[in-house]
């Protein structure tokens, strides 16, 4: 998949590592990016071309892909963070959780995915997180639902190779965005985060893991959890 010459369409564009997308992808080449978000007045950045999607609305996202025919990457980054936990957490913010990352990635693929055929088949990138692979506390519908999105990315990758669909996973831990504002850790600039994920995509990869933190939390899932979690 070559990023010169394309034309994606990047879901919450408006901020964060979405806005670091489409940035780079139209510094890449891209002959076209369609910069969504749910309110597409908050997309200011220049030379995109802005549509509103709620990723959570099927209609939205059937308004999405009929505006955007031509499209031969799809970036997949739209998501949220409720700091919901399963057993206590609210019900309605779990399901949230569950609604944008496995059920509103997946209507994007399944909305999509005739058109990257017909186009040549393409590429899908579906921004992920270090969190598919561990659980913590007061963050465990946010892991459950990356997880889900996770298993999701390696089935469609199946189903989707018949037509030439690339599907790249791309994990990582902390960013530097608003949405991990609260974070005291280590985080990473989004701009290599983007980086790391366009390399990965023109590289042909199935998954990109973005810094050592994703890696070794990944590396730990052949051992005994119990070595994990009390470390």
């Amino acid at each position: 998949m070559k990023i010169s010459g394309s034309t994606a369409l990047v879901t919450g564009a408006n901020r964060g590592i979405g806005r670091h997308f489409a940035e780079q992808l139209l510094e890449r080449g891209a002959k076209k990016v369609y910069a969504t978000a749910r309110d597409a007045r908050r997309v200011d950045l220049p030379g995109v071309e802005v549509l509103e999607l709620d990723i959570t609305d099927p209609a939205s996202v059937e308004a999405a892909a009929a505006a955007a025919q031509d499209v031969t990457l799809l970036v997949n980054n739209a998501g949220i963070s409720t700091g919901a936990n399963l057993v206590t957490g609210d019900l309605a913010k779990i399901r949230l959780e569950m609604d944008t990352h496995f059920y509103g990635t997946l209507s994007m693929v399944r909305a999509f995915a005739p058109a990257l055929g017909a186009n040549g088949g393409g590429a899908i990138l579906n921004v992920l997180s270090a969190l598919s692979w561990f659980s913590a506390d007061g963050a465990n519908a946010y892991g459950a639902a990356k997880a889900a999105a996770w298993s999701l990315t390696n089935g469609v990758r199946l189903e989707l190779r018949g037509q030439g669909t690339q599907v790249t996973a791309l994990h990582l831990g902390a960013a530097d965005t608003d949405m991990m504002a609260w974070y005291e850790g280590a985080k990473t600039d989004p701009g290599d985060v983007v980086r790391a994920a366009l390399d990965g995509i023109e590289a042909g990869s199935m998954e990109v893991v973005v810094d050592e933190w994703s890696a070794a939390v990944k590396a730990s899932l052949a051992a005994d959890p119990a070595l994990f979690y009390t470390a």
